[in-house]
């Protein structure tokens, strides 16, 4: 699970990202990365529509993305801001789909 220092809570710093950062597509997610020279750890935010599905499907693909940067978590630069949006074709996808490709997302981008 994602602490509270890595995790992007304002709606501001959401637009921030998806407006000013590189982008990378998959089928299931787009991943945005805005990289700074800051000293602090890389936050994450995610971005899961109802398009996606029931609330149910919502949270279930919400947490999946979690654990998923949770895990790649080390890898990511400092001071880097991460926005993932969920397409609606991820309420189908498995976690193994999922984390390779935000891993892939990850490695170009965040690295």
């Amino acid at each position: 699970m994602l602490s509270r220092p890595n995790r992007i809570t304002r709606g501001a710093d959401y637009k921030t990202v998806v407006r000013r950062g590189a982008r990378c597509a998959g089928a299931h997610t787009v991943t945005y990365v805005k990289s700074s020279d800051e000293t602090r750890v890389p936050r994450f935010g995610f971005i899961v529509s109802k398009q996606v599905g029931s609330a149910v499907v919502r949270n279930t693909v919400r947490r999946r993305l979690k654990a998923v940067c949770s895990a790649e978590l080390t890898g990511v630069r400092a001071g880097s801001d991460i926005v993932i949006r969920a397409l609606p074709s991820a309420a189908t996808a498995d976690y193994a789909a999922l984390h390779a490709e935000v891993a892939r997302c990850l490695a170009r981008r965040a690295a």
